[in-house]
């Protein structure tokens, strides 16, 4: 503090204002333009200060105070957040000819001469998603599953490279108000990584396996303190309006974020065609090794963010923008063995028992073999060496067999014909490549299903987990999913390493659980091809559980994102006897799926809706919420199967143009009001 006598309060408001501005402005400094304007001690010197203001005067301590990093207690749990838009994943491509034929579908769409691109490194981090209002920090959310991530505001709040308020000296001031939500991944340095290695071995603890899976560990710990203590950096990739139309390629996206206090990748830059992209990925192939963080490639997008939102979604990615992957990483050891396991779904999936090897940082020790038809065709026997690799350097996966270094005391290894846990025979589909299971009661079947059934995208029933399960399990307390209903805590408590407050905690937390969402419920129930996406689209298409039972094949299939085949599944699944009587034992326990709401009006059926611009007495949520419930569509793209262009205020330009093109009708706000009145 400046004298040894006590500031008056309005003094030390005028005191702290400033010392937090000249604190943001070193954190700017030092985190963004990698330049020091202060020494580490000095600036540790502002925050003592800093922290016995705020002690004087409790009071003037705000959210966004620099020593407010460290929030509080460890928390008990964490909470699921669903994000305002999903957070996609991206397609794939290996390769030039992979990389044309991307460029050579999106030309097809959008046949635009002047489409560039921008090319970014692909960290190797954990994804994260920050949401501002007015500029202040309010939450920070993992990806998740993509549409609902898990709240770690107090953990985020801990990380230096996080600004708490997003920086005033922005060139655009609209990005200070209302919702901007900024995305990127935290990652951890190469050589922090190493230094923290170091000093666990001198401590004679067990080594950290590799950057990555540590930044996502610590991340999930439930006390921030410990976060505040290991050096995470927040790398921000993409900024997010309510008003997509504020930004309008990615080149200007990533400016704004380093005006507003975030870390950038300095490798990222716009290319003029995709031969262009091509070569800078490559040359970023030879490099990579010296940057300070793991990548495995390049994240190439459309640089046009209005020829980004034409292109549209397809499946779970977006069609503008695609990863390039470098190879990945591969060793050689030898197969041990080869067992095969029991999916939920009863499929019997094959996999290697290997001789412990390092690849990309991780100890490998098992390897997926996919199928007996992939042993055969690969002529891969117990004994031999192989070369492992990580498939998008995450799942190890057995490449082939070295032959030339056969002893000749190498086994070829026969795929089951019975069930390894029940003894049903395994029987395989024409059009498949994968044995199942042909009892629905298999054990191991049971199992699986339970352990789905109980997780986090499914019902997330806190506190019952794998070892929960099978506990219950062995100890004949379940037979299937519905008897987790049944559980009274007498029943747990009774069991070793269960209390009287850990059973009561069970209990209460299945009871919680009673009356899931339908989708979350549909998921849950393990219907094969029926993913959490799909299980929204149906629920939102039929609305109650009794409605979809009744479904036929044909109705089913016209569902957006549901064809035929997952149909036929879904179908297939609810004529089953037996899940008919799981059904009805759910029912009699009470677990009663929560209604959705399914208008039966469809005047707007058949027509299809593109929004531009702002609306005043609509959020655009709402609005396209309206038009779906009437039986309408709503594309992010003009077409010529658009119906309608809805103008609101600072429309699109190319919408317009492309309405105009195409002969669709233009109308505004009051119009569309009109159209969902009527």
């Amino acid at each position: 503090m400046p004298s040894n006598s006590k500031p008056t309060k309005a003094a030390a408001a005028q005191r702290i204002t400033k010392l937090k501005e000249l604190i943001g402005k070193y954190r700017y400094e030092y985190h963004v333009n990698n330049k020091s304007i202060l020494s580490e001690a000095a600036a540790d010197s502002l925050k003592h200060e800093l922290s016995q203001l705020e002690e004087l005067y409790p009071e003037l301590i705000t959210a966004d105070s620099p020593t407010q990093r460290v929030a509080g207690e460890p928390l008990p749990e964490f909470s699921s957040y669903e994000h305002k838009w999903p957070m996609l994943s991206l397609n794939d491509v290996f390769d030039e000819t992979e990389l044309k034929a991307w460029e050579d579908r999106i030309a097809k769409l959008i046949p635009d001469k002047d489409m560039s691109y921008f090319v970014d490194i692909k960290m190797d981090g954990l994804a994260c998603s920050l949401i501002y209002e007015n500029g202040e920090l309010v939450r920070g959310v993992t990806r998740g599953d993509g549409y609902v991530g898990e709240d770690v505001t107090h953990n985020v709040r801990t990380l230096e490279s996080i600004p708490l308020n997003l920086h005033k000296g922005v060139t655009n001031k609209e990005l200070l108000k209302g919702y901007t939500e900024i995305r990127g991944e935290i990652v951890m340095y190469k050589d922090d990584f190493a230094k923290l290695n170091q000093q666990r071995k001198k401590d004679g603890l067990e080594l950290f396996a590799n950057p990555r899976n540590l930044a996502a560990g610590t991340m999930r710990q439930l006390d921030p303190s410990l976060i505040a203590a290991r050096p995470l950096h927040f790398h921000a990739y993409d900024l997010l309006r309510e008003n997509r139309e504020d930004i309008s390629t990615n080149e200007l996206c990533y400016g704004y974020l380093k005006e507003l206090g975030f870390i950038i990748n300095q490798q990222a830059a716009r290319k003029k065609d995709i031969n262009s992209v091509l070569s800078y990925a490559l040359d970023w192939e030879e490099k990579r090794q010296s940057l300070n963080f793991n990548t495995d490639g390049m994240v190439i997008k459309v640089n046009n963010r209005g020829q980004f939102e034409r292109l549209g979604v397809v499946g779970k990615a977006p069609r503008g923008a695609i990863a390039y992957k470098y190879p990945a990483e591969q060793a050689t050891t030898k197969v041990r063995d080869i067992q095969v396991n029991v999916g939920r779904t009863g499929a019997v999936t094959p996999f290697a028992v290997l001789e412990p090897v390092t690849i990309a940082g991780t100890t490998v020790q098992m390897a997926t073999l996919h199928n007996g038809g992939e042993i055969k065709r690969k002529d891969i026997r117990i004994g031999d060496s192989v070369i492992v690799q990580k498939a998008g350097d995450i799942i190890p996966e057995v490449v082939e067999s070295l032959k030339s270094l056969r002893s000749g005391s190498e086994k070829v290894f026969k795929m089951p014909t019975k069930c390894p846990e029940c003894d049903s025979a395994l029987t395989k589909k024409e059009d498949e490549a994968v044995l199942r299971c042909s009892n629905l009661s298999c054990p191991a079947r049971t199992h699986r299903q339970l352990e789905h059934f109980v997780s986090r995208g499914a019902l997330d029933i806190d506190g019952v987990g794998e070892r929960v399960v099978k506990t219950f399990l062995d100890e004949g307390l379940i037979a299937d999913s519905a008897d987790l209903f049944k559980l009274r805590a007498e029943q747990i408590s009774q069991l070793e390493g269960f209390k009287d407050k850990s059973a009561e905690n069970i209990i209460k937390a299945i009871e919680a659980v009673k009356n899931p969402p339908l989708d979350r419920f549909l998921f849950a129930l393990g219907i094969r091809h029926v993913g959490i996406q799909t299980a929204r689209d149906l629920a939102n298409a039929f609305g109650d559980l009794d409605s979809l039972r009744e479904a036929t094949v044909d109705e089913l299939a016209e569902v957006e994102g549901v064809g035929e085949i997952v149909a036929e599944s879904i179908a297939a699944w609810f004529i089953d006897e037996e899940n008919q009587q799981l059904l009805a034992k759910f029912a009699g326990l009470g677990v009663a799926p929560q209604r959705v709401e399914v208008s039966r009006d469809d005047r707007l059926s058949g027509k299809t809706f593109v929004i531009t611009g702002t609306l005043e007495g609509l959020a655009r949520e709402e609005a396209e919420e309206k038009i779906r419930a009437l039986g309408g569509k709503v594309s992010s793209s003009v077409s010529a199967k658009t119906n309608y262009l809805v103008v609101g205020d600072n429309p699109g330009e190319n919408k317009l143009s492309q309405a105009k093109e195409h002969y669709i009708k233009i109308v505004d706000e009051s119009e569309l009001q009109e159209l969902l009145r009527s």
